[in-house]
């Protein structure tokens, strides 16, 4: 069942879902090669309950960091651990808070220093396929229709296996409420998007084919041929004519370009 939010209940998520920003904002300040993945996790949650919020992801059906951090071809639900990042390494950051009762989730790709032309390229082209796919996030429109805005402008224009198993969904009091957002789909299939709902547009897209698996930890996602995998979410409203994007990703590019350990695209 999709649930529609009020204007007000719109508004307190987007105080959750710019907490998320924050949050992103401050991981892209800290990033550099030799800092573990888990000392990013223990800032991540730090940062948010300091803000009078709760992580997310922390015991959410027993997964046990503040944090999703997925390295190279860790696609998503990576484990923050004590592996020290490097040169040429790409990070995703996927962090969620409950403030004031609802939720706010979205994620970021960083890059370590120069990932090399063909993972920056991948980079650019994930990040703008979320903004494609948010141009078509307006009411009247499907699902299916911001499905196939991802899915035509990665696998089609670039050649990129868009994965399959892992789809974006709808927020608000849940994590992870209906309905499902695939990255690929046919235009005009799907739920009729309508005003006050509020999804989590969130592209995965792989440099090479779109095969994934799962690691014995239950949660890590993988490609299956090793190939980098690249991740972006935002959280989005519906509305009449233009996408209400309520998180932000302005204030992490700034820090992401003033980070001299980062690859700014």
């Amino acid at each position: 069942m999709i649930l529609y939010k009020t204007d007000e209940q719109v508004e307190l998520m987007r105080k959750a879902a710019l907490l998320v920003s924050k949050t992103l904002t401050e991981v892209a300040g800290m990033l550099k090669p030799g800092i573990q993945t888990l000392a990013i996790d223990n800032l991540i949650g730090t940062f948010i309950r300091d803000h009078h919020a709760v992580p997310s992801f922390l015991n959410y059906h027993g997964y046990p960091f503040n944090s999703c951090i997925s390295v190279n071809d860790v696609v998503v639900h990576g484990f923050p651990n004590k592996r020290e990042l490097k040169e040429g390494d790409i990070i995703s950051v996927d962090a969620g808070v409950i403030l004031n009762g609802w939720h706010g989730d979205h994620a970021y790709t960083f890059a370590i220093g120069d990932p090399g032309k063909e993972v920056a390229q991948l980079i650019r082209v994930t990040k703008e396929s979320l903004y494609k796919g948010i141009e078509k996030a307006v009411a009247g429109n499907r699902v299916g229709d911001i499905s196939f805005a991802i899915q035509d402008f990665t696998e089609k224009k670039h050649g990129y296996g868009v994965v399959r198993e892992l789809v974006g969904h709808g927020l608000g009091k849940d994590l992870h409420e209906d309905p499902q957002v695939p990255n690929y789909g046919k235009r005009g299939s799907g739920a009729k998007l309508k005003e006050g709902m509020v999804l989590a547009i969130e592209p995965m897209i792989n440099l090479g084919k779109k095969e994934v698996y799962t690691e014995d930890d239950g949660w890590t996602v993988r490609t299956k041929d090793g190939k980098a995998s690249v991740h972006f979410e935002h959280d989005v409203c519906i509305r009449k004519e233009k996408a209400d994007i309520l998180s932000d990703y302005s204030p992490i590019e700034k820090a992401e370009s003033l980070n001299s350990n980062l690859f700014s695209s």
